[in-house]
């Protein structure tokens, strides 16, 4: 198969059947062999009444429902693993990505050897404050993690099938795709200019909170990808350095109290300087993080799946 088209969808019953029509017209005039798999995260309206009359229409629209709702990124991973195209596209169900852009992001991921091709939406039919703090996060993200993207968050990716077998996605960590398949080999890493239209129906899932949110999974996913698999490299360097530093304090006030002592002076008690009880902390602390490095190598290694969700129906997918 061609393609897949992964769309996440909470609450757009309305959306849903023009993008479907949308994006099946686009691709068979392009004579794409595709399949479009929509991932109902728990939606509370009647969206999954809406795909279930949508997948009796058309054999190539497949869907999966959740019991409650996980999250983007749940959503992402379960149709990731559902995906059986050489190329995947994914895309929100609210109409504002345009799936006139399927055909251009195809050739770049099978033709011109892409292995992501990020959307950028330079033209943003959004509030000034979400354009304004988007911008800032963008910045931000492309300094932490050296990728040249203008727009991490854009819905409107393209990868190549081997991509999305090949990483785990859960958490809140689908906005940065690029920076785990980066760090898992996956290097060739482009944009495209994107159409942004005006959302059509409903009402917008994300508020303000994301934007601190993204700040927080920054820093996660830049210790998942440099500590993720030897956790003990970060832990054990500061537990030494810290074990160290309070053991050499501690040394010293006992070194300056045998020199008292071979000098014939009256030795101060070692107790009495502050020095030990700080130098006993560190060391402490020290051991703490030694221990916290080998609990999250044991954890490290006899974690079980996380991205195994309770998936309530499916519909034209086998299990």
């Amino acid at each position: 198969m061609d393609l897949t088209v992964l769309v996440p969808a909470y609450n757009e019953a309305e959306s849903l059947p023009e993008l479907a029509l949308w994006i099946d017209r686009v691709c068979v005039s392009s004579s794409i062999d595709y399949e479009l798999i929509v991932i109902d995260d728990g939606s509370s309206d009647n969206t999954w009444e809406v795909l279930r009359d949508l997948s009796e229409k058309n054999s190539r629209i497949k869907a999966v429902r959740f019991r409650r709702n996980y999250g983007k990124a749940a959503a992402l991973q379960t149709g990731f693993e559902a995906s059986g195209g050489d190329v995947v596209i994914t895309m929100d169900a609210d109409l504002q990505d345009s799936p006139d852009e399927i055909p251009g992001l195809v050739k770049m991921i099978s033709e011109e050897g892409y292995h992501i091709v990020s959307g950028w939406k330079k033209k943003r039919y959004d509030p000034f404050i979400k354009r304004t703090t988007s911008r800032l996060y963008n910045y931000t993200a492309r300094r932490f993690s050296g990728i040249r993207l203008h727009d991490f968050n854009c819905g409107l990716k393209a990868y190549d099938g081997e991509v999305v077998r090949s990483i785990e996605v859960y958490g809140e960590m689908h906005r940065y795709i690029p920076m785990l398949a980066n760090e898992a080999g996956f290097r060739n890493i482009g944009e495209k200019v994107v159409q942004h239209h005006p959302r059509k129906h409903g009402v917008t899932k994300y508020g303000f909170d994301r934007f601190l949110k993204g700040y927080l999974d920054m820093l996660t996913i830049s210790f998942i990808t440099r500590f993720g698999k030897s956790p003990m490299h970060l832990f054990g360097t500061f537990g030494t350095v810290m074990f160290l530093t309070g053991f050499i304090m501690a040394a010293y006030l006992g070194i300056r109290k045998l020199v008292f002592i071979h000098d014939g002076l009256r030795a101060p008690l070692v107790t009495d300087s502050p020095f030990f009880y700080i130098a006993l902390a560190v060391m402490i602390i020290g051991c703490l993080f030694f221990l916290a490095g080998f609990l999250a190598e044991l954890v490290n290694r006899r974690s079980a799946d996380r991205n195994r969700y309770l998936i309530r129906e499916k519909l034209n997918l086998k299990d």
